[in-house]
């Protein structure tokens, strides 16, 4: 979409008779499908070929070069479904604006939209559209991050099972970790953006820089306390676990005890000496039984005076 000198929007620009001079701001949107597309980029704007490059090849940090005339941004969208980042590319001057994406965005694709609404002409300018795009991009991360709490909060409600837990808070952690890879980035990026002297951003349009920046800053801290929640989820797991482990070594401990002097008294009997007073016994063997099981009581309540059964030791 474009703005021609008598204040007219234009909805429809025809790139072969394409001219800035004929405009007064111009939005380019750019979405190829093929490489060749990536043309327009050199073709009509002249653009540098690092930063076309940047364009096209792997995904790039967020980030800000400054070249003659314009400023190069790389900025990041999330994709919803997989939490991944996708690379949305902004060329900025005083009377253009150029996004480009490999892509499809909805956030360019509602932003068409809104600045179709747009009534005041003079407000239409390369940095509001900017500003437009950063905001509704910073938006997005918002659902994501709300959604990774409402889970977090379900697991702390107690109706999982210990590994689904589990399972639950490295996938909620692992997309964490995705999103802090963009948003901090973004967020100094924003940062660098608001105290550069080289970019002409009026006082009156830095309010709303700022308050991207500010959003940014929230969203940062609600991705550090989510994930000292997970890593509290982490540890807790692991002393429950350690707990149990104890648990189930003083119960077979107090086990093992009791019947170690009756393992030694079975010891002893069982040993095939010819001269053994007690073998000759009319009721040795009920003696024996009698004195072991005695012995076995009598440990089990030295035990439990001890509190080696109550709730709280166990």
């Amino acid at each position: 979409m474009a703005v021609d000198h008598s204040g007219s929007i234009i909805h429809s620009v025809d790139l072969k008779n394409f001219s800035l001079d004929s405009y007064k701001m111009i939005w380019l949107d750019v979405y190829p499908e093929k490489d060749e597309e990536g043309k327009v980029l050199k073709d009509l704007f002249n653009f540098h070929p690092l930063a076309i490059e940047d364009c096209f090849h792997f995904l790039q940090r967020p980030k800000l070069d400054y070249y003659d005339g314009y400023h190069f941004f790389v900025l990041h969208s999330i994709n919803k479904e997989t939490m991944e980042a996708e690379e949305v590319d902004v060329f900025l001057s005083e009377k253009y604006i150029v996004t480009f994406h490999l892509h499809q965005s909805e956030e360019t694709e509602l932003l068409y939209e809104k600045i179709k609404q747009v009534h005041n002409v003079k407000s239409l300018t390369p940095n509001f559209v900017f500003y437009e795009l950063l905001d509704k991009l910073v938006d997005f991360y918002f659902p994501c991050i709300t959604e990774m709490e409402e889970t977090l909060n379900a697991l702390e409600s107690g109706e999982y099972r210990i590994k689904q837990i589990m399972k639950q808070v490295f996938e909620t952690r692992s997309g964490l970790l995705k999103l802090k890879r963009t948003i901090y980035p973004m967020r100094d990026l924003l940062y660098r953006l608001l105290n550069s002297e080289r970019l002409n951003i009026p006082k009156s349009e830095r309010t709303y820089f700022m308050n991207v920046y500010d959003h940014l800053i929230k969203l940062s801290e609600l991705i550090s306390a989510n994930m000292d929640f997970t890593a509290e989820i982490r540890e807790n797991y692991i002393s429950v676990n350690s707990y149990r482990a104890n648990t189930v070594m003083m119960t077979l401990t107090v086990i093992t005890t009791i019947f170690m002097p009756l393992t030694f008294i079975a010891g002893v009997y069982g040993m095939n000496f010819d001269n053994m007073p007690e073998l000759r016994w009319e009721y040795g063997y009920f003696y024996v039984l009698g004195g072991m099981g005695l012995l076995s009581f009598m440990m089990f309540i030295w035990f439990k005076r001890k509190g080696w059964f109550d709730k709280d030791q166990i």
